[in-house]
Parts: structure tokens; sequence; C-alpha cells
């Protein structure tokens, strides 16, 4: 991953969307595990939580951060195939681990780094986006479905026995 402060977009006043630096990774795992807990998605025993803070970490995909006042406040991730667990040729990625502080909600913040994800994707010549999200995550579903995302139920896919992660793709113009 590569920090370019030219590929920076302003959401509204204060608050840009741009490549995470490598020393704020371990703060954006940090924000993607208390703002999962916060909705009830990530239990304090769960493996995942590992995961969603070393995300990026490998330098494997490209972590946006949304940061309001030099504070990051939202964050997502394009993984691009083979890395991912979803993503079937070199023409898909992944959308991975979108994730905005409890404290920063309500902005468009989350919409803000959808759009960014779909540029970025867009600009690395990604034929079709793709990603797997909870059933029960519906303010995502909704930021997603608003973005142009359909859902794809042939590639839902199921981590452990009882748990069914739901996928959505868009397609995105050459």
């Amino acid at each position: 991953m590569v920090w370019n402060a030219r590929a920076a977009r302003r959401v509204g006043p204060g608050v840009m969307v741009r490549d995470a630096r490598p020393d704020e990774l371990d703060g954006i795992g940090d924000l993607r595990v208390a703002a999962y807990r916060a909705d009830g998605f990530l239990t304090a025993t769960s493996g995942y939580a590992a995961t969603l803070r070393a995300l990026g970490a490998d330098g494997q995909g490209e972590v946006l951060a949304a940061v309001d006042g030099g504070q990051i406040v939202g964050t997502v991730m394009l993984q691009g195939w083979p890395a991912g667990q979803m993503a079937q040729g070199p023409g898909e990625a992944e959308v991975r681990a979108l994730a905005v502080a409890p404290d920063a909600r309500g902005r468009g913040i989350g919409a803000a780094l959808v759009t960014a994800v779909v540029e970025r994707a867009t600009g690395r010549g990604i034929r079709q986006l793709v990603l797997l999200t909870l059933p029960q995550m519906r303010a995502a579903h909704h930021l997603y479905t608003q973005a142009g995302f359909r859902r794809l139920p042939d590639r839902d896919w199921s981590p452990r026995p009882g748990e069914v992660l739901l996928a959505y793709g868009l397609v995105l113009a050459p």
C-alpha cells in the first residue's frame, strides 16, 4: 500500500477520505473492533476481532481512512484477488471491514467511504466489487444498495454451521 496525499477526497466540512498511513493501521484495527462491538456484531470472545485488527497490516489491500480534524473516524478496505475470501479472479476485488466510529455516525461518513472505495476500484480497472456482510448489518446493507450494489444470493457464504454471510456485488463501468 502506498500512501498518496493526492488521493484524498473531502467529504464535508473537516472530513477527508484518504489512504491510511502505515502508522495508523493499529488504530484503524481498534476502530473496526470498537464499531463492530458497539453494534453487537462482534462478541468479546469472537475470533474475528483479530482478523479485523490485522486487515491491511500485511500490505495486502488498500486501507482507506476517513479523517476529521486529524482523528480517524471511519475506514474501509479494498482487497484484490487473490488475497481475499470472495474475489474469483483478477477482475474482481472485495470491499472489507467498513466501519465508522459510533460517535461519528449520521454524518455521511459511511456513504463517503463506500463511494471512495468504488472510485478506487474503478481506477484500478476492477470490473466487479464483491463483499460479505452479516444479515443484521442493515445500515450497511442500505449504504451498499444506495451505491448500486445488488444481492448475490448464489455467493452467500457460511464460515461456520449456523452462520451465513450475505453477498453483495457491484458491476463497475469499464
